[in-house]
Formats: structure tokens, sequence, C-alpha cells
């Protein structure tokens, strides 16, 4: 690994926020104020090729890695429009797909969601098994030659702008004892398929769903990978999710920052800007530090990962989206707080992200959970629950 990111890598940032200047924060409050969805910026990514980087070149990705999306997530986040769906679609569902899916599946769907023509959502969390993957009652059986898939799935992103969603399911014969996840592609116009929207007290465009699956008939097909492969095919999906969780929040926290020294070095009380003052520089410096450290741990992970060291990654990707999470929360408060009543206002655009913050210390995984982790994996203690 190297601490000199690439002329391409250099490249790629200065080419994701150039486009992210041109839509910008206020784009994006806009979209979510309207209740409409930012495909003006998602379309101009895909065709610039920023969505599916880290997809392969054969199937109409840029063949580079997590590392290359990580970049694009934190500096379209650092310019005010981090996009949730980068987190699931190219991520998540891309890379689960070009791993472990056939031919035809990637032929199917790769090259839509390398240039955003296609956005697959994934769902994997249940009203009764949240943190608890293993609870997973969601089940896919045979019937012939096809599925049948009956369950329940929450906090689904982007099912309204998705065209697929990849479902965590287990199959009917191993609906007890340890998770052995299996992965299908559902359209999200398939019969017996049905979501409802959850209100949120979040200003972002995209939405979170309840999904509901009775008896959705899928072609055996649609399975990726094998229905047997335990929790390695998982693996795949859930640390790259860690992975663009930590740069957005990342990006974010890089959002919130600029906009709080930018205005404490215009800022004038008693002849003097307020920054030169310690109680408001040291927090800010603090934040700074914290930032970067948690942005360091994104880069390991990345690097890990596109090594092909799943496992290896684990660590990293879970350190990453704490350490991101926390500096991010930080971060917003301490920029709100930096502004005075200025924060609150709409004007300077940083109270919604109080709110979005949030969600990096819950989502895709709590922070109790990746403390859990770490205490299991890293120091081996014993577990807790």
């Amino acid at each position: 690994m190297s601490f000199v990111e690439t002329e391409e890598q250099q490249a790629l940032r200065k080419s994701v926020a150039g486009l992210g200047g041109r839509f910008g924060h206020e784009y994006f409050q806009e979209c979510a104020r309207a209740g409409r969805k930012t495909d003006e910026l998602w379309s101009e990514a895909g065709k610039l090729g920023f969505i599916g980087v880290n997809l392969p070149e054969e199937y109409g990705g840029g063949g580079a890695g997590m590392y290359e999306l990580a970049i694009v997530m934190e500096e379209l986040a650092a310019i005010g429009s981090g996009l949730l769906m980068m987190v699931v679609s190219p991520a998540i569902c891309g890379n689960v797909i070009a791993r472990f899916g056939t031919d035809e599946q990637k032929q199917t769907w790769l090259p839509g969601l390398a240039d955003g023509t296609i956005t697959m959502a994934f769902g994997i969390t249940e009203p009764d098994a949240g943190s608890n993957s293993h609870n997973i009652t969601t089940t896919a059986r045979r019937d012939g030659s096809d599925w049948l898939l009956t369950g329940r799935k929450i906090y689904v992103s982007g099912v309204d702008q998705a065209q697929a969603v990849l479902i965590v399911a287990r199959t009917e014969d191993a609906k007890t004892g340890r998770l052995k996840p299996a992965l299908f592609i559902v359209p999200t116009d398939a019969p017996n398929f049905e979501f409802q929207k959850i209100e949120m007290e979040l200003l972002n465009p995209e939405k979170q769903f309840l999904l509901f699956l009775d008896d959705v008939r899928l072609p055996g097909d649609a399975l990726v990978g094998s229905e047997d492969a335990a929790l390695s095919q998982l693996f795949a999906g859930l640390n790259p999710e860690r992975i663009m969780a930590a740069a957005s929040a990342v990006g974010m926290g890089r959002y919130a920052l600029g906009r709080a020294v930018e205005y404490v070095n215009n800022r004038t009380v008693w002849k003097t800007p307020i920054g030169a003052h310690q109680a408001i520089a040291h927090p800010l410096a603090v934040g700074k530090i914290e930032m970067e450290l948690a942005k360091l741990m994104m880069q390991k992970a990345a690097t890990l990962y596109d090594a092909g060291d799943d496992w290896g990654a684990a660590e990293p990707a879970n350190m990453a989206k704490y350490a991101a999470a926390e500096a991010c929360v930080k971060i917003v408060d301490q920029a709100v707080h930096s502004l005075g009543g200025n924060g609150l206002s709409t004007e300077y655009g940083l109270a919604p992200l109080l709110n979005l913050c949030r969600i990096a210390r819950v989502a895709p995984v709590s922070r109790e959970m990746i403390l859990n982790f770490v205490a299991q994996n890293s120091l081996g203690l014993p577990k807790s629950y």
C-alpha cells in the first residue's frame, strides 16, 4: 500500500470533484425537498464511468477496485452530494455479481450497473432480524426448476429507483442452525413483490422501504453463486458496504469542515476572525485529525479487499466505518456550533447534516456491533451475546 495515490487516482479525484461542483449541496437539498431523485447527477456520473469504476472492463466497468469507488463516494459527499445508492448498487450488488455470478448474470446486470442505467437495491435486514443476521427467516424453496421466495425485509434503500433487489435468504433446508445465505436477484416488478416507503425524518432524496415477498416466483438462474456458500459470498458485499459507508462519512465530514472553516475565517467579532480563537480552532483541528485517521483505515481496507483478502479486509473495513462515523458526527456538530445561529439556518445548509450524519453510526451496522466484532475477532474476548 502506497501513501501516494497514482496519477490515475489523483485524476479520478479531480474529475469527480469537478462533477460534484456542477451539482453541489444545493442541488442535493433541492432534490430532497422536492421529493425527486438526483437523476441528473447519477446519470452523468454513470456516463463518465464513475459509478462502475470498480467493475470489470469486459462488462463496461472501469476495471479498477474498491479504492477507486471509495474515491468517487468520498469526493461526491465532500461536495455535499453523497449518493447512498453508490454504496448499494455498484459496491455491494456489483461486486457480488462480478465475483460469483454466472456469465449470463454478468452480461445481464453488470453493464447497466456500471453505467448507471440499472440500479440494484440490497435486502438483508428483517423486522425481527436486525443485527442478528442468523435469525433471517426469508426463505427460498424449490418449485420444479424455479424458486419461491417468502419473507419480509426492512430498511432497504432506493427500491423505488431500482430495477431489482439482491435479496439475502436461506434455503428451505437451512431454516435452522447457522446462517448459510443464499442470494437472489429479484426484479422489482415481479408478481407478489411489494414495497412500502418508511417515513423518515431525513432530508435525503433516497428513501427507505419495507419489502413484502409472498411466494415470489423466480427462475432457477436468479440464484447468485452457490446456495451453500456459507458467509463467503456475503463478505464480498458487506466489506465494500462498510468501506463505502466510511467514504461517505469522510466526505460528509470534509464538506461540513470546509463550510465551518470558510465561515470562521470570515466571521469577525471584536476585530478578529473567530477562527483565531482556540475554542473554535481546536475542535475543528481535532475533527480534521480524526477524519484523516479514519480515511487511512478506509484506504487500508480497500487496498486489502482489492488484493483479494476478504477476511483481512473485514477488520479495517469495520474499524474504518466506526472511526469515520464518529469523526463525522463530531465534525458536523462542531461545524453547526461554530456557525452559531447560522448553523441552523437554511441558508448555510448544515442543519440537515445533523440527522444525516447519524446514519453512519447505526447503518449499515451499528457502532456497538462493530465494537463486538473487534472485541471478539481482534482481541479474542468471549462473545457477549
